[in-house]
């Protein structure tokens, strides 16, 4: 597999403007940061030896490389470090990269807690393609209320997954240095050494903990996605990633808005019509409201065209014109003794009914 790329994404390293580099800085933290919140650490510097070498990180699952997936899932934080080498992402991040490179889970850890000050770090794999928003809050909530110093998922087996995971960054920082102190240096050793040393609760979430370490897990990873019920979201997602959006807006509008299109103008109207609501909010400059808004206008205007259009097939009934005169050509009689003449105003005692106007196409 090739690595994801997204030459000049707004935000990514590369791309023209971005200010955010490869963390090179050996202190922990940056002066005049907001410590509130949390922070993440995603470790992306793995040799993917079951996956063949292959850039893991940049496997695709669902039209997105894994890697950006698991940043959309850890987008809340304050501060986002990448441990590896530096690439195309589609959100903004800082790099780290352990010394040397390649020196282990605990080494990759150190490094990129150097770059962070929150309380709370949310420490993540590069490889998770169901991690969510929601199971990041839920995590972080989880150890706000309890007095442990992590909070991990756990796999269908009752595995632990300490890379998926919300952590005390002072008991994080603690037991490392202790590491560190006992065996000279943190290279090579396990992640357990870590994590046997913490008080930890665990929440079983077999969806999110899933981790892709070989083919098989990316193909079904990628059938999942693919699902009926998964696989609109996952399509709306991958496209505002590939096009740098970040906007929550209501899908359910904009389907409801294509489907009056489609029905009450032509089917080539659906996609457009929805394409010139999002034009209009974005020359706007507006949010989900303004979507919404234009949504609702371009809506209005659908069922109106299809009202017309029932109205002159003869599937609703004609407007009636007001009794009392009438226009024409020619003569012609009310019901009382009056003369209709040419210039079409009737005179008389009785009442004459207009006739509804010829369409323009009648012949």
């Amino acid at each position: 597999m090739t690595a994801y790329e997204r030459p000049s994404a707004p935000g990514s390293v590369g791309a023209p403007g971005s200010s955010i580099g490869p963390g090179s800085s050996g202190a922990p933290g940056v002066d005049g940061r907001d410590t509130d919140g949390h922070d993440a650490v995603v470790l992306a510097g793995g040799a993917a030896r079951r996956l063949g070498g292959a850039d893991k990180p940049g496997v695709h699952v669902g039209g997105r490389a894994l890697l950006d997936r698991v940043l959309a899932a850890c987008s809340g934080a304050a501060v986002t470090v990448v441990v590896a080498e530096p690439r195309p992402t589609a959100r903004p991040v800082e790099w780290a990269r352990e010394d040397p490179p390649g020196g282990g889970p605990l080494a990759a850890l150190d490094a990129g807690l150097r770059h962070t000050t929150a309380a709370y770090v949310v420490v993540l794999s590069a490889d998770l393609p169901f991690l969510d928003e929601k199971t990041v809050e839920r995590l972080l909530t989880a150890l706000q209320e309890a007095d442990t110093e992590g909070v991990l998922l756990t796999d269908s087996g009752g595995r632990d997954q300490p890379l998926v995971a919300a952590y005390r960054s002072a008991a994080l920082r603690r037991e490392l240095a202790a590491l560190r102190t006992e065996h000279g240096e943190l290279t090579g050793l396990p992640l357990r050494r870590l994590t046997n040393a913490l008080e930890l609760t665990r929440i079983t979430d077999p969806v999110a903990s899933f981790d892709c370490d070989t083919w098989d897990d990316i193909a079904a990873a990628r059938a999942r996605i693919r699902e009926h019920g998964h696989v609109l979201d996952e399509w709306i997602t991958a496209v505002k990633d590939e096009l740098g959006i970040d906007l929550d807006v209501d899908t359910g509008t904009l389907l409801d808005l294509a489907r009056d299109a489609a029905h009450g103008v032509a089917r080539p109207a659906a996609p457009l019509t929805t394409f010139l609501v999002g034009y209009a909010a974005a020359q706007a400059k507006g949010g989900p409201e303004a979507v919404a808004e234009a949504a609702r206008k371009a809506t209005a205007l659908a069922l109106r065209w299809a009202a017309e259009a029932k109205a002159d097939d003869g599937t609703a009934p004609p407007p009636t014109a007001p009794s009392g005169t009438g226009t024409g050509t020619g003569t012609g009689t009310g019901a009382g003794a009056g003369t209709e003449t040419t210039t079409g105003t009737s005179t008389g005692t009785g009442s004459a009914t207009a006739a509804p106007e010829a369409r323009p196409d009648a012949g």
